[in-house]
């Protein structure tokens, strides 16, 4: 799926060296925000292994893990994923991402998330997404909301990072067919 500055595709096995290479840039950055990582975590068979698991959990309709590249060079320059993917009634998943931080501020993230949006709207059915950003996250909030996202509470310590339950702001968008 294309955009303007960016397109996102699934990742594949020869991602693998690339994806660790933006992990290891960016792992200070990245852990600000993120569920804790492990040490094994910034290896090359383990980048490997993830993808691995993204195929199968794509391929079950358990979570979608995509590529963000910039258009011009075709750079990994982040990540985004639809995760707990509910069926049934519900019909929904939660949105997680991440930018290389040099490319912060250029309008990418905001056009990611608006092309996962649309495939989980118009190819997955989905009827709502949701993302959650610990509250001092103001540019997070700000990208998710000019992708037409709304707040809607503060979800109490519901997240551990780097050893410690925070608290997360979250934030929904609705398929605008079910309004």
């Amino acid at each position: 799926m294309k955009g303007r500055k960016v397109h996102i595709r699934f990742f594949q096995p020869r991602d693998a060296a690339q994806k660790l290479k933006l992990e290891i840039a960016n792992r200070d950055f990245f852990e600000t925000y993120s569920v804790t990582r492990y040490s094994d975590f910034y290896t090359l068979e383990m980048q490997q292994e993830l993808i691995e698991i993204y195929a199968d959990q794509k391929e079950d309709d358990l979570s979608y893990s995509f590529g963000i590249f910039e258009n011009e060079s075709d750079l990994l320059v982040g990540t985004i994923s639809l995760v707990q993917v509910i069926r049934g009634p519900m019909q929904s998943a939660i949105l997680g991402y991440a930018l290389d931080k040099i490319y912060n501020n250029r309008g990418y993230m905001t056009e990611a998330i608006e092309l996962t949006v649309a495939y989980a709207f118009k190819k997955l059915a989905l009827h709502r997404i949701e993302a959650g950003v610990m509250p001092g996250n103001e540019a997070s909030i700000r990208v998710l909301e000019k992708a037409g996202f709304h707040r809607e509470g503060i979800a109490s310590k519901n997240v551990e990072i780097n050893g410690k339950w925070q608290d997360h702001q979250i934030l929904a968008i609705i398929n605008p067919r079910d309004l």
